[in-house]
């Protein structure tokens, strides 16, 4: 049996997933290099037996998403986050973020200042927020994760629909021949 119409309702909601979560990237003032959000994308392939599809994004986008657990403290946002940071953690270092941090400062415009108010480098700004993100974690935004479960509440009524009209589709095409 074809299956165009379920190919279509599942093709309607990967781009559901995607839009939902570059708008949401957008609206929590998350999108600062638009490298997140230019990377989301879905992968859709029919398979003998079914459909996959693939979502994907930058490694980062998970730890945005779902959150990463501080040394010292932590979000309630964060309570079910895989994410920790611990010394057996799969994180990087500090000295790895520092470098990422310092492009965001850089971006951003954010300097340290000492006490007679002159600018530190943004070098020292990055070891500041990567110091504290480690201490506090990251808070969990949920913008793909939120995406994916209202797009699936509505998924089930779309997929009956169009599972339907494939059997109609079928038997229309049996009484043609």
């Amino acid at each position: 049996m074809k299956t165009i119409y379920t190919e279509k309702a599942l093709k309607s909601f990967s781009k559901y997933v995607i839009q939902q979560s570059k708008t949401r990237l957008t609206k929590k003032d998350q999108n600062y290099t638009s490298e997140l959000y230019n990377s989301l994308k879905y992968d859709f392939v029919k398979a003998d037996d079914g459909f996959i599809i693939d979502f994907m994004m930058q490694d980062y986008g998970e730890y945005q998403d779902r959150g990463v657990k501080g040394v010292n403290s932590n979000y309630i946002e964060n309570k079910n986050s895989p994410f920790s940071y611990k010394p057996s953690s799969k994180l990087r270092g500090l000295e790895y973020h520092t470098g990422i941090f310092s492009k965001w400062a850089k971006f951003r415009g954010l300097q340290p200042r000492d006490k007679k108010g002159r600018f530190g480098s943004y070098k020292t700004m990055g070891y500041i927020l990567a110091d504290s993100i480690k201490k506090k974690g990251i808070k969990a935004t949920m913008f793909f994760t939120k995406s994916f479960e209202m797009g699936f509440e509505k998924l089930p009524q779309e997929l009956q629909e169009a599972f339907l009209l494939d059997v109609e589709y079928a038997i229309v095409l049996a009484q043609k021949k």
